[in-house]
C-alpha cells in the first residue's frame, strides 16, 4: 500500500522539479512565433542593410512574407534551451533564496545576481542555437559564394560540428554569455521587482501588474543588453578575408574597434527596432507564462 502511494506521488515529485523549466520555454517558444519577423529587421539593421522601413521592403521584394520567418526552426530551438534554461532556474533558484530568506521578498541587488546567474546558464546551454540562428538570418548578406544555405537549424548545427568542430558550435560564447547575463539581469529582476510593486504597493489588479512588469522588464532588458548583442553578432556573422585573417580577434577587440570609429551610440545602432523586438517578446513570455501557470492551476497540476 505504502508503495502504491510512493509510486502515485512520484510523477507529481518530478513535475514540480521539471515544472519552472517545461513553462519558461513553451513561453519563450510562443512569444517567439509572434516576434520573429521584427527579430530578423533587427539583424539586418545592425548587419548594416539600410533602415527598418528599407530592410521589410527589400525582404518583402526578394523572398516575400516567408522570408521574414527564415530562421525560426533555430529561434523555437534557442528557446527551447536558452529560455527553459534561464527562466527555469531564475525561478528554481529564487525559491530557494526566498526559503533561505525566512519567506520575505528578496532584495533587488539578490534578484540581479539571481537573474545574471540564470543568464550565463541558459546561454552556455542555448549558445549552439543562437549561432545557428545568427547564421541563418545573416546568410543572405553575404556573397554568393560565401552564403552556406542551411535548410533548418538542425542541418546547422550538423554542418557547423561537421566543417568547424564540435567546440565550433560555441564560437561567440563570451559574448552570448556577457549579453545574456545583463539582458536577464534586467528582465527577470525587473520583473519580480516590479510584481511587488504594483501588486503590494499600488494594489493593482491581476492583468495590470503583469502588463506592467512586462514592460518595465522589457525596457530594462533591451537597455542593458544591446550594446553587447552588437558586439555578439558581429562576432558570429564575420567571415575571413582572401588571406584567412578575421576582422575581429575576439569580442574585446570589437568592441574597441567599434567604439573608435563609430563612437559609443555605434553599439546602439538599431536601438529603436530592437527595443521593440525585446521588449514585446519579454512582455509576451511574461503573460504567456502567467496564463500557461493559470491553465496549470485551473487543471490541478
Amino acid at each position: 500500500m505504502a508503495d502504491a502511494k510512493q509510486q502515485a506521488a512520484a510523477p507529481s515529485g518530478v513535475w514540480k522539479t521539471i515544472k519552472p523549466f517545461v513553462n519558461g520555454g513553451a513561453s519563450g517558444m510562443l512569444a517567439t512565433c509572434v516576434i520573429q519577423p521584427v527579430d530578423m529587421i533587427k539583424v539586418k539593421i545592425q548587419l548594416g542593410e539600410g533602415s527598418a522601413a528599407q530592410v521589410t521592403k527589400k525582404m518583402l521584394a526578394e523572398g516575400g512574407p516567408s522570408s521574414f520567418y527564415k530562421g525560426l526552426s533555430a529561434g523555437l530551438l534557442r528557446q527551447a534551451t536558452y529560455t527553459t534554461a534561464r527562466l527555469g532556474s531564475f525561478r528554481v533558484l529564487t525559491n530557494k533564496a526566498i526559503e533561505a530568506n525566512d519567506g520575505k521578498p528578496l532584495p533587488l541587488i539578490q534578484k540581479a545576481f539571481i537573474g545574471l546567474t540564470a543568464g550565463a546558464i541558459g546561454a552556455t546551454v542555448g549558445s549552439p542555437a543562437d549561432l545557428a540562428l545568427i547564421r541563418m538570418q545573416a546568410d543572405s548578406t553575404l556573397p554568393a559564394a560565401q552564403r552556406r544555405h542551411y535548410k533548418n537549424a538542425f542541418q546547422a548545427l550538423y554542418r557547423i560540428s561537421a566543417d568547424e568542430g564540435v567546440l565550433a558550435l560555441w564560437k561567440g560564447a563570451g559574448p552570448t554569455v556577457v549579453r545574456a547575463m545583463s539582458l536577464n539581469m534586467g528582465m527577470l529582476a525587473s520583473y519580480d521587482q516590479s510584481v511587488e510593486l504594483f501588486r503590494d504597493k499600488l494594489g493593482a489588479g491581476e492583468i495590470s501588474t503583469v502588463v506592467g512588469a512586462s514592460a518595465i522588464s522589457g525596457f530594462f532588458a533591451a537597455a542593458c543588453s544591446l550594446p553587447f548583442d552588437f558586439v555578439k553578432t558581429q562576432i558570429q556573422k564575420m567571415q575571413p578575408d582572401a588571406t584567412g585573417k578575421y576582422p575581429y580577434t575576439g569580442s574585446l577587440d570589437c568592441a574597441m574597434q567599434t567604439l573608435k570609429s563609430g563612437g559609443p551610440l555605434k553599439f546602439y545602432t538599431g536601438f529603436p527596432v530592437y527595443c521593440v523586438r525585446i521588449a514585446p517578446h519579454v512582455m509576451m513570455t511574461w503573460i504567456f507564462l502567467n496564463q500557461i501557470q493559470k491553465f496549470e492551476k485551473k487543471i490541478g497540476i
